[in-house]
């Protein structure tokens, strides 16, 4: 994966540093409150290794996004392959994002969003991306509005387990390359 530099960001692969970031990212309640669970330490290292080498084998992924004047990770956002067939069709590409607490509300997601969009519709050749999260998650939904996402159905997600029914309904949002690439979206 080589990293992709935005005006603030940087956005590459995980590194030994990241550890243990990417474990509060994975185990603080309000990153993780529309997720069923929590992963621990072990849980979480082996999750960042995994992401780590689809990284590298694939050239793109859930990247570290890391502020560029000060190298200080501060989450992810990225493109990977979504994999919740039959609800999206079999080689569709979702972007997704998790950001520590701190970090919200400074338009970050945002800016790696639209240089992975460029990517993904650009030297990817994709011709749509699809995002999703749990409804009442309005923090999510509203920046998927602001790349100009479009909401489609709502689903039941099948990972979701029965013990967590408020969690269970998440809002499909789709992008189309044509509609990416004819508008404007402020970065």
């Amino acid at each position: 994966m080589r990293p992709l530099r935005t005006e603030r960001l940087v956005l590459r692969n995980w590194q030994e540093r990241d550890r243990d970031l990417f474990h509060r990212l994975n185990s603080d309640e309000r990153v993780m409150e529309f997720f069923p669970f929590r992963r621990g330490r072990a849980e979480s290292d082996a999750f960042m290794d995994q992401l780590s080498a689809e990284n590298a084998e694939k050239g793109y992924g859930w990247a570290a996004a890391e502020i560029a004047a000060t190298g200080k990770c501060i989450g992810f956002v990225g493109i990977h392959d979504a994999e919740i067939v039959p609800i999206v069709p079999a080689g569709s590409m979702e972007i997704g994002w998790r950001l520590l607490p701190e970090f919200w509300g400074h338009g970050y997601v945002n800016e790696a969003a639209c240089a992975l969009l460029d990517l993904a519709f650009g030297p990817l050749g994709r011709q749509e991306i699809v995002s999703f999260a749990v409804l009442a998650n309005t923090r999510s939904t509203a920046v998927m509005e602001r790349l100009g996402m479009k909401r489609g159905r709502d689903f039941s997600h099948p990972r979701v387990p029965p013990t967590h029914p408020q969690l269970k309904r998440h809002a499909l949002y789709t992008l189309r390359k044509a509609d990416w690439q004819g508008r404007s979206v402020a970065r």
